[in-house]
Order: structure tokens, then C-alpha cells, then sequence
């Protein structure tokens, strides 16, 4: 059981500086599996608990939702760039 402690440190750090980031304009790299990755720029709407919601660009000009969980950042699966800088918000998870 102790291996969860860091863990759910971790996740909580996540959690926190994605809170940060609330407004923001983010690029975001989903990993689908089966080889799809789907990348979208959009606004970081809410945070909760447990996942977090980005306002995506559609076409058209039209609006959507995503949600992740900061476990899909954890384990690489989502990645987020800050469109401003071009940085990274998480490179030390995705390198695992």
C-alpha cells in the first residue's frame, strides 16, 4: 500500500498546477490508443477533483469539451503545452 502515498502526491500536484492554469490557452496531445493522437488547441474551463475540462477548437469555429483525468497526465497518455510559451506544463512525467 505505501507505493500510493507518492502517487497520490503526485496526482495532487498535477492537480494544483493545472488549477493554476485555469483561463488558459493550452495545446492538448491525446493519446487514443491504436495508434490515434489527437492534438487540439483550446481554453482550460474547469478543474475538479478528480479530471479537468478544456474548451477545444472544433471546425468551423465551433466549440467542444474534453475532459481528462490528471492520471491520464501521470502516465503520458495526455500531454499539455502552454500555447504562450511553447513549454510543457508536465516534461518530467512524460519522459517515463
Amino acid at each position: 500500500m505505501e507505493p500510493m502515498v507518492p502517487q497520490q502526491q503526485t496526482v495532487e500536484q498535477i492537480h494544483e498546477k493545472i488549477a493554476q492554469c485555469t483561463g488558459k490557452r493550452l495545446k492538448v496531445r491525446a493519446n487514443m490508443g491504436r495508434s490515434k493522437i489527437i492534438e487540439r488547441e483550446g481554453v482550460l474551463k474547469e478543474v475538479h477533483p478528480s479530471l479537468f475540462v478544456v474548451e477545444v477548437d472544433e471546425k468551423r469555429g465551433r466549440k467542444a469539451t474534453q475532459s481528462y483525468q490528471y492520471v491520464d497526465i501521470l502516465t503520458g497518455t495526455v500531454e499539455l503545452t502552454d500555447v504562450a510559451t511553447g513549454t510543457p506544463l508536465f516534461e518530467d512525467f512524460n519522459e517515463n
